[in-house]
Formats: C-alpha cells, structure tokens, sequence
C-alpha cells in the first residue's frame, strides 16, 4: 500500500489537503482514485489508514480513518558523514534512512573534495526512502558544518564511532560495546588528515574503529558501519 509522510497532525476524521507535489503522484503517478486507501504518518502519531476523498485538478484529499499503529521510538543514532559527490551522498542519506539513522550530519573536513550540497534535496530522498521501508520517522539532514565546529558543539552524552583507517583501531562490533546514543563518522575519500585523527583520538567520547582490512569508500563505509552498529545494539536484536 502507498505511504506518504505529511506534516499536519493525524486523526481518527481529519481531512488532508495534500500539496501538488504529493496530490500529482497519487492522482497522475500511482493513478488513485476516489475511495482508493493509503498509508500515512508524521513521525509523531503513529500510522493511519486514510482513503481518498476527492481528486481536483492539482489536489488530492484524503479522509483519515484510523490508526494502524502506534508510534515507535528508534535508535538514537546519528550519521556524520563527510561531503562526497552528490550521487554517492544521496545514496548514503537514502541508506542511512532505510538502516534506521535518526539523523545525517553532512561536515566539512581538510580532504572533503564537495563543498556544497542540497539539503533540500536530501531531505527529499530521506522522506521517500522513510516512505517506502515502513519507518515511521524521517531522519532529520542538517546543513553541513565544518568538523571543528560539530565536534565543539557536541552533545553531552552522546558517544562517537569514527572508521579509521589507519592506527589500532578495534572492528566496529568490539568497539561498540553497549547502546545508548551514538554517532557513526565516516571520513571523506582521502582520509582525515593527521590533524584530525589526533584531534578525533584525543576525544573522551570517540571510539576508532575499523571496517575492515580494505579501504572503502565513503558510500559502502557508511552502509556497513550502520549495519554493523544495528545488529551490535540497535533495533535489529
């Protein structure tokens, strides 16, 4: 059944005006008409089952029905990952939200070759991706800042797994010991530079950690080190 992810609040009566974006996918896409049932959710109230009211021209409205369930509370786990090419960025924040990141922190570091992206766009491709793998969230992606300044403002309590390449680092699923909140951090194409290993290593909070005997690149790192983190202490147990 198609599921769609829209802001307003959910309840058992409630009509939806929906946007064009939204209303031109049901109607002309997916070809749905008058009394055709469909999924959605908030990231807040749980899922509903809602049927379609009435098909204009450029909006669909849809009449919400009832609750399907209730709403869950994933991992907390956050992505930090280096800016990368914009294919492979967007195939990383689209993993992330079918692997169950809560959030995709894009940052700046001395090797990142990307200086810039779209985070409306990727924004897009999370909702989508949170659409079709039954989530009933949407990973927030924030604007890219530089590593110094997401590392100066870090929130008390919440650990950092970076995938080194280089040192003694431990493989993830030793290094992650228990669950609670957490930050994966994947490092750019080129590596962190030494400035940045040390400044990472010196941290309290940051666990190294290695993905193995192969360097991979930024989009395949990024997919197992979620995997790895999920079946260790996530939602997978």
């Amino acid at each position: 059944m198609i599921r769609l992810f829209i802001p307003h609040d959910l309840v058992a009566g409630a009509r939806l005006d929906l946007d064009e974006g939204q209303s031109r996918y049901l109607a002309a896409v997916m070809r749905q008409v008058v009394g055709d049932a469909v999924l959605v959710f908030n990231g807040r109230q749980g899922e509903w089952r809602a049927t379609v009211a009435a098909v204009g021209k450029r909006e669909v409205t849809l009449h919400v029905e009832a609750q399907t369930r209730t709403q869950a509370i994933g991992p907390d786990l956050d992505l930090v990952i280096a800016l990368v090419k914009r294919a492979r960025l967007e195939t990383i924040v689209e993993k992330a939200a079918e692997l169950g990141a809560r959030r995709v922190r894009p940052v700046i570091t001395e090797r990142t070759n990307a200086d810039h992206t779209r985070v409306d766009r990727l924004q897009a491709i999370a909702t989508e991706a949170s659409e079709q793998t039954g989530r009933l969230d949407v990973p927030e992606v924030v604007e890219p800042v530089k590593l110094e300044k997401l590392i100066g403002g870090w929130e008390a309590g919440r650990r950092l797994l970076f995938c080194d390449e280089a040192g003694d680092a431990m493989p993830v699923l030793q290094a992650v010991g228990e669950g609670g909140s957490w930050a994966i951090l994947i490092g750019p194409e080129g590596g962190f530079s030494p400035k940045e290993r040390e400044m990472l290593r010196s941290l309290s909070y940051a666990t190294p950690a290695t993905l193995g005997p192969r360097i991979l690149r930024a989009d395949t790192a990024a997919i197992s080190a979620l995997t790895l983190w999920q079946a260790a202490v996530g939602d997978w147990r």
